[in-house]
C-alpha cells in the first residue's frame, strides 16, 4: 500500500482530528480552594477568615491586600474587589483534625484535611459541603449541621394579632448553635463555603442587597472642617467649647452680684490703707523694688486685720528707713 516495504498508514496517521480542549484537574482545584488561601495562594493558617461569598483567606494576607491594593496584582483585586473593609469578613472557628497523615504520603503536603467537622468528624477536604455561621463563625458539615437542627418547622396559620405573629416568625425561625451556643437565624445567617459558580451568584446578589440597606456613613471630622472652611464657618474647638459652659441665668446674676459686692470692699479696703502699708505691696504693672538687706528673700505681705497694730507700724518705720 505504501511501497515502502510493507507498513500500512492507518486513519489516524493520515487526518489529523482537532485537539481537544485541555480540562483542568478537578481535584487539584478542590485541593486549591479548600487547602490554600484564595487570596496569597498560601497553605491556609489560623487565623482564617471569610467572606459574604464563602471563600477562604488567610487572615494576614487581606490584611495586607487592604492596606495596599495592588500588592497581589490584578487577580487579587478579582478575588477581593467585593471586600471593603476587615468588617466585611468573619474569623473562623475551625475545628483540627487530630488524625495523622497516611505513613504512605511520599510528598510534603498532607493527604488529610486539616480541619474537621465537630459534629460528624467529616474532612473539610471538599467533598462533603461546609458553612458556616454569620454570627459566631463556627464552621459545621451542612449535613451534620441539618442533623442537630432538623428540618425547619412548617409555616402555622396566622394569629389574631399581628404582633404576636410576627413574634412567632422571630422565634420560630432562631436557633442555638451546637458549638457555641450563639443565636442565629436559619435562613440568613448560614454560608456556604467555596460555592459552586450558580450559587455564588445569588450570594453576591444578596451581599448587594444587603449592603444597599446599610445607612449612609456620616461626614468624618476632617470632611466636616473641610466643608466648614469652604462655607466660610470656622468650626468651634474644644476649648472655645470648654470656654462657653451653659449656665442658669439666676446662678449667673448671683455670682455679677457677690463679684460687684468684693470688688466695692476691695476698694474701701484700698483707700484705707496708710502709704506705708502700701509701699510693702509691690506692684504688678509698676516697675520692680530693688531688694534691700531688711527684705531680701522674705515674705513682705502683711495681713490686713493686724495693719492697725503697733507692731505694724513699728515694722514699717523701720522698712522706711532701710
Amino acid at each position: 500500500m505504501g511501497n515502502d516495504g510493507g507498513s500500512i498508514p492507518d486513519r489516524r496517521d493520515l487526518v489529523k482530528s482537532k485537539p481537544k480542549a485541555e480540562q483542568a484537574d478537578r481535584a487539584n482545584q478542590i485541593r486549591a480552594m479548600w487547602f490554600f488561601c484564595a487570596l496569597s495562594k498560601r497553605p491556609l493558617q489560623e487565623p482564617i477568615v471569610s467572606c459574604p461569598l464563602g471563600k477562604l483567606y488567610n487572615y494576614d494576607a487581606v490584611l495586607e491586600f487592604l492596606l495596599d491594593r495592588d500588592v497581589f496584582g490584578a487577580e487579587g483585586k478579582v478575588v477581593c474587589g467585593h471586600i471593603r473593609s476587615m468588617k466585611d469578613l468573619k474569623t473562623l472557628k475551625l475545628t483540627p483534625n487530630t488524625s495523622k497523615a497516611s505513613a504512605s504520603s511520599s510528598d510534603s503536603t498532607p493527604d488529610r484535611a486539616p480541619f474537621v467537622c465537630p459534629l460528624n468528624l467529616k474532612e473539610m477536604n471538599g467533598v462533603q459541603p461546609f458553612v458556616y455561621l454569620r454570627t459566631c463563625g463556627c464552621v459545621f458539615s451542612q449535613a451534620g449541621l441539618r442533623t442537630v437542627a432538623g428540618t425547619p418547622p412548617s409555616k402555622s396559620p396566622k394569629a389574631e394579632g399581628d404582633a404576636d405573629s410576627e413574634k412567632g416568625k422571630d422565634t420560630a425561625s432562631l436557633e442555638l448553635c451546637p458549638q457555641c451556643g450563639a443565636k442565629y437565624d436559619r435562613t440568613t445567617d448560614i454560608l456556604l463555603l467555596n460555592p459552586p459558580p450558580e450559587v455564588e451568584e445569588d450570594m453576591r446578589a444578596a451581599m448587594e442587597a444587603k449592603r444597599l440597606l446599610e445607612p449612609a456613613k456620616g461626614k468624618g471630622k476632617k470632611r466636616k472642617a473641610a466643608a466648614a472652611a469652604a462655607d466660610g464657618v470656622e468650626p468651634p474647638t474644644k476649648k472655645q467649647a470648654a470656654a462657653m459652659p451653659t449656665t442658669n441665668s439666676s446662678i449667673a446674676a448671683a455670682s455679677r452680684a457677690v463679684a460687684q459686692d468684693l470688688a466695692k470692699e476691695e476698694g474701701k479696703r484700698k483707700a484705707a490703707m496708710s502709704d506705708a502699708v502700701k509701699s510693702l505691696y509691690a506692684s504688678k504693672d509698676g516697675p520692680k523694688r530693688k531688694e534691700t538687706f531688711m527684705t531680701m528673700g522674705t515674705f513682705t505681705r502683711v495681713s490686713l486685720s493686724f495693719s492697725s497694730s503697733p507692731q505694724v507700724a513699728a515694722l514699717t518705720g523701720v522698712l522706711q528707713y532701710a
